[in-house]
Formats: structure tokens, C-alpha cells, sequence
């Protein structure tokens, strides 16, 4: 077997379940998940509809690049959200979500002997695979299994959770071959502002590595103006070419589609020619019948606006009721809370929270990676608002009268609830 395999660290949700395993979740509630990011209002029946007309292409094998349509349609998406002209023959390739492709991406960027080899032959360190921190936890098996060591940037928390860059030393930006962005944030929601952009094109230009930007939560925001993606900003900045710059975005999140497993990326042509090249061996065509619903869906706004309001609605019930017990903030975008718990211990919190009221959050430590004796998501629970609005608010109910007599536990290093700083 694979021996990188031996590195992976435990699913957060695999973390969870044994978490939970000595809880016997309060039989007075009815259960109540904020667990995971998976939306949970209706996919639209026409979309539903689509699908079915799409079935006679399930007669023929699918092209790994994408039906031109399905291309073409991704790039009119991105004209009309981005004023971008992005080419639907060289510049986007049709990918089966964006967590396939965000893992697929990194196998076919990183060279595993790191690129100084030619400069410095006797050089043995493993490149880097840059991630922000806490994080999507694909981020980092992508970076394991193609041979890299990832490296964790940390946030600040009283800067809206935006990235340490500076902390990063020159000599990891000198091995670094992929940084990961996530803009909207998960957890946290933030957006990365252009002038940060800025810095990270200055980096990727300075050092050669080449930029995922994953941007899975765009068109779920809170603020007036939208979230400004990574090829809308490279293009304010006069880097219309897109170089070493991929961006991802899929289906999911946007139209209520998780299981029709749909997304495109974006950008660098050239990069875009050897991911085809990857794929074209890997075998990840998308479905022709799931290429039919996703040219109607990247095709139509009506739903998408439809489905924002419904989680600006949400969001705006939801989280003055939880600030009366919890350190919370509407986020910029996204569907998460990501609230900081009164006692700093995150697991017991999850573990009291379901025994009492049967509501199920996610410990922040689980999402994150302790970095020098700090782990930036301990303390802190995420918090998915991806139901229906009665039911998100009756969980928060719940919380408040939790939280009002919650009492933590004495810190104890045998106790595997107490030991948030796990990694």
C-alpha cells in the first residue's frame, strides 16, 4: 500500500462520531444536526427536470474536457458574475464537484522532488503545499499523497480571520508549489479583500507556485456588493492571463445540487491543458446527463437569488439570537457560524450540547491543525445553517437555554473531551 496513506489524519466527521460514541444524545429533542455543510433546501424541480431529459447520454462515453455547451456555458456564468471573458475552449474544464477536482489538482501540479532540485541538486526537503488554517481538510491529504508537506498558515482572529501571510518564512515560499485560498471561508466566512490578492499574485509571481483559489460558497453572502473572486481580482490588477491562477467553484452550494457532484475550474490555460492531461488518465469525465442539468443550471440567476435571501433571512433571525450567549458575528459569506464557547473547550461543549438539547455542532479544533502550541480553531464550534429556517432557529433556541447554564468541565488530559489541542 501506499505508505503516504499512514499520514492522513482522521476525517473531522470520523472524529465526531467517536466523540459522540459515550453520548446518549437527549431523548426529550428531537434531533437537530448543524453539523454539516450540506445544503439541505430543495434542488428545483426544473433543474430535477433537466436531469431526466438528459438521460439519452447515458448511451455514450462523455469527453473528459466537457460537451463545448456545458464550457461555453460556464464561461457566459462567469461574464455575467465577473465581467470576465475567460475561453470556454482553453481556459475552463467541467470537473465532478469541486472537492474531486481541488484533490485531483494538486497530483497533477506538484512535482514531488521539488522544483529547487535544478538549482540545488543535493536538496532533499519536500516542496510545500500551502494551506490556510483551520481549513478544508482535502487541502491537506492532496498535499500528503502527492509527496508535499503541507504547511499551515495561521488567521487572525481580530482581523476577521484573514491569513498570517507574513509569518510565512521566504524559505517556505521557496519550496511552496501550490497555496491554497478559500474565499468565502470555511469556516469562517471571510472574503479576501483585493489588496491581499495582491499580495498573493506578488508571492505566486516572486516564487513560481501556482495559486487553487476555492470558491465553493460564492453566491451565498451577506453584504451588498458580492464576493470578489480570484480571476475577477487578477483582472483588476492587470493579470488578465491568469498565470499560475486556477479557480474552482461548483453546483452544490449554489443551486442545491451536492449529489449531482458538478463544478468547473478556471484560469491558466496552460495549467488547464495538463489538468485535462491528468484527467484524461484518471477518468474523470462528468456524466453527459450531468452535464445537461448544469448548462441549465449555470444558465439561470432566478434560483440562485432566490436561494441567498432565503439564507440572508436565515442568517439574520438566527445569529442576534445566538449572540445573546455566544462570541458570534454574521459572516461575510457562506453558511457557517463560527462561534467562540464559553469555557475555550470546544469538544465538551459538542459532547454536553447533544446529551442535553440533541443538537449536533462541530468542534472547531477538529478543523484546524495545532501550530506551535496553537490551535486557531479550538474554543470555537462551526455552526451550519443549511436547513430550513424553523428548524435552524429552533436549534438555536436550544443553544441559548444550553449555553445560559452550561458549565465546563475542569480541563483533564485524560479526559478525550478535554483535549482540544489534538491534531
Amino acid at each position: 500500500m501506499n505508505p503516504l496513506l499512514q499520514q492522513l489524519q482522521p476525517y473531522p466527521f470520523e472524529r465526531l462520531k467517536a466523540l459522540f460514541a459515550s453520548v446518549t444524545p437527549s431523548a426529550a429533542h428531537r434531533p437537530i444536526s448543524l453539523g454539516i455543510g450540506e445544503p439541505k433546501h430543495p434542488t428545483p424541480e426544473w433543474l430535477k427536470a433537466q436531469l431526466l431529459e438528459g438521460f439519452s447520454a447515458l448511451a455514450a462515453y462523455p469527453p473528459t474536457a466537457g460537451d463545448l455547451r456545458l464550457r461555453q456555458a460556464c464561461s457566459d456564468w462567469l461574464k455575467r458574475r465577473y465581467q470576465l471573458e475567460v475561453s470556454a475552449a482553453t481556459q475552463i474544464l467541467p470537473v465532478n464537484g469541486s472537492r474531486e477536482a481541488l484533490f485531483a489538482f494538486v497530483q497533477t501540479v506538484v512535482n514531488p522532488k521539488g522544483h529547487l532540485a535544478a538549482r540545488l541538486p543535493h536538496h532533499n526537503a519536500k516542496p510545500y503545499v500551502v494551506c490556510p488554517n483551520p481549513f478544508y481538510q482535502i487541502y491537506e491529504g492532496a498535499a500528503i499523497l502527492s509527496g508535499a508537506e503541507p504547511y499551515y498558515v495561521p488567521s487572525l482572529e481580530n482581523k476577521n480571520f484573514a491569513m498570517d501571510w507574513q509569518s510565512v518564512p521566504e524559505e517556505v515560499w521557496a519550496q511552496t508549489q501550490v497555496l491554497f485560498v478559500c474565499s468565502p471561508g470555511n469556516p469562517t466566512g471571510a472574503v479576501v479583500p483585493l489588496s491581499e490578492w495582491k499580495t498573493l499574485f506578488d508571492l505566486s509571481e516572486k516564487y513560481g507556485f501556482v495559486i487553487a483559489s476555492d470558491e465553493c460558497y460564492s453566491e451565498i453572502y451577506f453584504r451588498p456588493e458580492p464576493p470578489i473572486g480570484a480571476l475577477e481580482a487578477a483582472k483588476a490588477l492587470g493579470r488578465a492571463d491568469f498565470k499560475n491562477l486556477i479557480a474552482f467553484t461548483s453546483l452544490s452550494k449554489r443551486s442545491n445540487m451536492p449529489g449531482l457532484r458538478s463544478g468547473f475550474v478556471a484560469g491558466d490555460s496552460q495549467i488547464i491543458k495538463q489538468f485535462l492531461l491528468y484527467r484524461t488518465y484518471h477518468g474523470s469525465a462528468m456524466s453527459g446527463m450531468v452535464q445537461h442539468a448544469s448548462i441549465a443550471a449555470w444558465s439561470d440567476e432566478d434560483h440562485v437569488v432566490e436561494n441567498r435571501l432565503k439564507y440572508q433571512k436565515k442568517f439574520a433571525a438566527v445569529t442576534p439570537l445566538l449572540q445573546s450567549v455566544l462570541e458570534v458575528e454574521l459572516p461575510d459569506a457562506g453558511f457557517y457560524l463560527w462561534a467562540k464557547v464559553p469555557g475555550g473547550l470546544d469538544e465538551d461543549y459538542a459532547q454536553e450540547l447533544l446529551r442535553q438539547y440533541n443538537v449536533t455542532v462541530l468542534p472547531g479544533s477538529y478543523l484546524a491543525r495545532e501550530v506551535n502550541g496553537h490551535n486557531p480553531g479550538r474554543g470555537r464550534i462551526r455552526m451550519a445553517l443549511v436547513a430550513e429556517t424553523d428548524e435552524c432557529l429552533e436549534a438555536a433556541q436550544r443553544i441559548v437555554e444550553f449555553t445560559k447554564t452550561y458549565k465546563p468541565k475542569p480541563a483533564n488530559p485524560a479526559n478525550p473531551a478535554n483535549q482540544a489541542n489534538q491534531s
